[in-house]
């Protein structure tokens, strides 16, 4: 911060190029891990209305619990099925976000 201040850095930009850059691993991790957490979340919906529509206008509904409702709720298996390989690729999807952040910030470090 020293440093950038020197340079003449506003107190903005030395958000954006001191601050966000070494927070940049945290928030990916977190988002991968809350994106993960809220695609399987199922009993807090569940618990809402008691139902398994999460709730009576379906504002609880997560997609483990469409899922849920979907294939014993009212026997569709392969639309429930499909829902959680849809669920699978997005998480994959994400953690291969994660991984090549991770490996593009490894590789920035080593180069200097």
């Amino acid at each position: 911060y020293e440093a950038a201040e020197m340079d003449g850095a506003s107190r903005w930009r030395q958000f954006i190029h001191v601050t966000l850059p070494g927070l940049r691993p945290t928030i990916v991790f977190t988002a991968v891990v809350s994106t993960i957490g809220a695609t399987q979340l199922f009993g807090e919906p569940l618990l809402f209305e008691g139902s398994i529509s999460g709730g009576i206008s379906h504002q609880y509904q997560t997609l483990g619990l469409y899922m849920y409702e979907q294939g014993w709720g009212f026997f569709h298996l392969g639309r429930a099925a499909a829902i959680a390989w849809v669920m699978f690729l997005l998480i994959l999807l994400l953690v291969g976000v994660n991984a090549l952040v991770a490996r593009r910030r490894s590789r920035k470090e080593a180069g200097r």
